[in-house]
Order: structure tokens, then sequence, then C-alpha cells
């Protein structure tokens, strides 16, 4: 398997613990540089409103099967939950498309790290990516609502 980043993000996150538990939770704007290669396959994007940003979490740890979350004491699985510590730390975000200029789009709602690679983009649409009365079983009800 061979992994090719297109791009790569510039956020104002430098470190983990500066970054949002989870993008929807940031209003701040991060750039997403597509290198020069992959510029054709942006022809169109400006029509999306939103993007599925996929990206390498660079700065996580890959040795980490069980973790806690915020949302109590228990130990969970990292396939049960959206720790960014992974075995393949492919993070993903859909984020708010605010701006396209040239080959850089600036969005909102990303939690990359400074520095990430971009893996892949594409447009979200909440006919074909929502599914309604999706949860996380284990999260509380009150907690829920963009705390996931």
């Amino acid at each position: 398997m061979e992994l090719k980043p297109i791009g790569i993000i510039h956020s104002p996150y430098q470190e983990t613990k500066d970054a949002p538990r989870q993008g929807r939770l940031s209003e701040a704007v991060s750039e997403i540089e597509i290198f020069s290669e992959y510029i054709d396959g942006l022809q169109g994007i400006e029509k999306a409103t939103h993007l599925i940003v996929l990206y390498w979490g660079h700065l996580s740890k890959r040795d980490l099967l069980q973790t806690t979350t915020p949302f109590g004491p228990e130990v969970k699985g990292v396939f049960a939950c959206r720790s960014p510590a992974r075995p393949n730390p492919i993070a993903f975000c859909a984020a708010d498309l605010v701006q396209r200029k040239g080959s850089t789009l600036l969005v909102r709602g990303v939690d990359a790290i400074d520095g990430s690679f971009l893996l892949d983009i594409k447009p979200y649409s909440s006919e074909i990516d929502s599914i309604e009365g999706a949860k996380i079983g284990w999260i509380p009800e009150k907690q829920r609502k963009g705390q996931a």
C-alpha cells in the first residue's frame, strides 16, 4: 500500500494539546494547500459548501489500542472511539469550505495539527453522508450533541 499526500494543512494548532477535541467545535480557519500536481483535481470544488477532509495525524501515538474518553473513566478500544491515537492515524473532518484561492482552500472545522499531510478531500453531502439517528451508544444522551 502506498499513500501519497496531495497537500498540506496549515492550521493554528502547533501541538496536539492546542487542537479542539473535534474540528466541528472550532471556528478557526485553516488553509489547505494542494500540491501543484493535484490542482486540476480542484475544478468545481468551490461549488461545495462542505468538504470531507482526510489527513495523516503525524503527531498521533500509533501504539495504543485502548484509551479513555472525555465522557468517562471506562477504557474503550480506539476503534470504538474517535481518538487520534490509532495504528494508522488517518483523521477525518467534515469542514466548511470558506473560500478557494487558487490552489489553497480556506476551511473551518478542521482539527489538524499544522503541517499535517492531506490524504484526500471530497465534497460532503448531507443527502449522502448523513445517517439520521446514528450515534455512539456509550456516550451519554445529554452529551451527544456536538461533543462526540
